[in-house]
């Protein structure tokens, strides 16, 4: 992907981020995630009906990183089932460590992929993926 276009989705996505800001509604799950070692602290909420996402919401403090993966992830899994979402965790937490994944499943999430490069920035990435897989895994019990 160009360097100017990876760019500029990232700023995009931290500048009009989708889905940021809560509601109060008892239908959704909700998880705090933070970053030891730097500002992030973002709360989700993801609303699954019948092993659907219908709808996921994010806010709090947090980095340009963390935010525009966290307005990503929200574009992503709206829609999706729990299965669907649990492939783009995985394929999205392959691609952050740099083991083969599927392209075709992280859409603009792919401007992530050379993160690597810059490890300490690799959290902030993950955060909100971490966040949503806690989710799921409490849905699943």
């Amino acid at each position: 992907m160009d360097e100017n276009l990876r760019k500029s989705i990232i700023l995009e996505h931290y500048s009009n981020p989708i889905n940021k800001g809560l509601i109060s509604d008892d239908g959704y799950v909700k998880i705090n995630m933070n970053s030891s070692s730097c500002i992030d602290n973002l709360d989700f909420m993801v609303k699954i009906d019948n092993g659907v996402i219908k709808d996921a919401r994010f806010d709090g403090e947090a980095c340009a990183i963390s935010t525009s993966a966290s307005s990503i992830m929200m574009n992503l899994i709206i829609g999706k089932t729990i299965k669907e979402a649990e492939n783009i965790i995985n394929n999205y937490e392959a691609m952050i460590d740099e083991r083969p994944y599927n392209e075709e499943v992280l859409g603009e999430a792919l401007v992530f992929n050379e993160i690597y490069k810059q490890a300490n920035r690799k959290k902030c990435a993950l955060l909100p993926f971490e966040g949503l897989e806690k989710i799921l895994a409490q849905e699943r019990k």
